[in-house]
């Protein structure tokens, strides 16, 4: 749980440049790379990680104002890393005029009963970094270079 604003705003913006780099190596034919037909595709992936910080910063009262459907993936893998960038960027920028260090400790309604904000902005960066997990898999099943965002891949390292 976040307690600081600040805390918060570096640890997303690590997480996000670590998101940018797994969009980046995304291609426009390998969107629809999936663990098997049925299951979530890295253009479906890529697109929720748009998307998704919409929901967890509505739960904590801030409002990104996002121009993008969650309903309509692009087809193209630079249309989803400059709808990434952007909607990363709004975070940042709201969550500097909305929030303080005072309103991370407030609780607001969540999923599962009442939490602090800084607990919901908490789960918003693990919710991230499970899905881009998901997707260095499926980058690496479409034979896709996987970059290293915690450490170096088995490949940087050869």
């Amino acid at each position: 749980m976040y307690r600081r604003l600040n805390d918060f705003l570096t640890e997303w913006s690590q997480s996000a440049d670590g998101t940018k780099a797994v969009l980046k190596a995304l291609e426009d034919e390998k969107l629809d790379q999936s663990i098997e037909e049925g299951h979530n595709s890295l253009g479906w992936l890529g697109w929720h990680l748009v998307n998704s910080p919409v929901f967890f910063m509505s739960l904590v009262g801030v409002n990104l104002e996002s121009p993008y459907d969650p309903d309509q993936n692009p087809a193209k893998a630079n249309e989803i890393l400059a709808a990434y960038e952007d909607i990363s960027k709004r975070v940042v920028e709201k969550a500097k005029e909305q929030l303080s260090n005072e309103a991370l400790v407030n609780e607001t309604g969540d999923f599962g009963g009442p939490a602090p904000k800084g607990s919901i902005l908490r789960m918003l960066v693990s919710h991230q970094i499970h899905h881009r997990g998901q997707m260095t898999v499926l980058l690496r099943q479409a034979g896709l270079k996987v970059p290293g965002v915690m450490g170096p891949t088995k490949e940087e390292q050869e």
